[in-house]
């Protein structure tokens, strides 16, 4: 039974993943407006953010209408039914305003807490990496596998910054001590594409603080799917503490670097 709940979710979630990609692709006025404010003054929802979301929640209520939703822009269900979609409709908001390429659509479905279908939609790449729980991650038609570790000294690693100022500052003193044992940083701007980046073996580890689930759901499924490790800090899953994905011989001591320099607090 839950082969085929995952197998349907999935294939509603690439349905609704990709209508929305194609609504913020196509639909994005040249006069873009940002219809409020989050954290602070420069973390931004714009009209399209609204209307993606409304796109993939009325889509998912047609087909699934007693299963629970948790949106980034507010959409809060909670269902009968055991499924929990967890919709991200536009990560990389910041990127999309200023009309960069590195943003995202993110959909995931929970059974009883547990992620069994995942859903990254990058559209301006043109790529669609899915995954379901026990049977691998893919890009269109292609498995992915994380890339084969190198010593930490060789790891090109990507992250993400707050959009609070007092937060970023510390994020970015962490970087400034992890830089000089890296091969170098990466910063995005989608928690959702670095996490397939690093299923996909483009980047060999990814960690983030103060991501909502809607942010790493989907992703952290297609990573760990691709052979990554994920966790947060030690011991503990992906939360809006730290998230880490990274290959198996990077995970460790990045992981240990990231709780030796306090990459969870301020």
């Amino acid at each position: 039974m839950t082969d085929t709940l995952a197998d349907e979710l999935l294939e509603l979630a690439l349905q609704a993943a990709r209508r929305a990609g194609e609504l913020l692709r196509d639909g994005r006025p040249d006069d873009l407006a940002v219809a409020a404010t989050k954290s602070s003054p420069i973390d931004v929802v714009t009209e399209m953010d609204l209307a993606a979301e409304k796109l993939i929640t009325a889509f998912l209520a047609e087909h699934r209408p007693d299963d629970g939703v948790l949106g980034e822009e507010g959409s809060a269900t909670e269902g009968s039914s055991g499924v929990r979609w967890i919709v991200d409709p536009l990560d990389g908001t910041v990127n999309y305003l200023y009309g960069l390429p590195t943003w995202s659509v993110s959909i995931a479905a929970e059974y009883r807490g547990e992620t069994l279908a995942g859903v990254v939609e990058v559209p301006m790449r043109g790529e669609t990496f899915r995954a379901v729980r026990g049977g691998g991650a893919f890009l269109g038609g292609r498995r992915l596998a994380h890339r084969p570790a190198p010593p930490l000294d060789q790891a090109l690693v990507s992250t993400g910054f707050n959009y609070v100022a007092d937060v970023r500052a510390h994020q970015a003193e962490v970087a400034h001590r992890l830089i000089p044992l890296l091969r170098d940083i990466r910063r995005g701007g989608s928690a959702a594409v670095d996490l397939c980046d690093v299923a996909a073996g483009r980047l060999d580890g990814y960690y983030e603080r103060g991501l909502n689930p809607w942010d790493f759901a989907a992703g952290e499924l297609i990573a760990r799917e691709a052979g990554a490790l994920t966790g947060g800090r030690p011991g503990r899953r992906p939360d809006r503490d730290l998230t880490v994905a990274a290959s198996p011989g990077v995970f460790a001591p990045l992981q240990g670097l990231l709780e030796e320099f306090g990459a969870w607090h301020d």
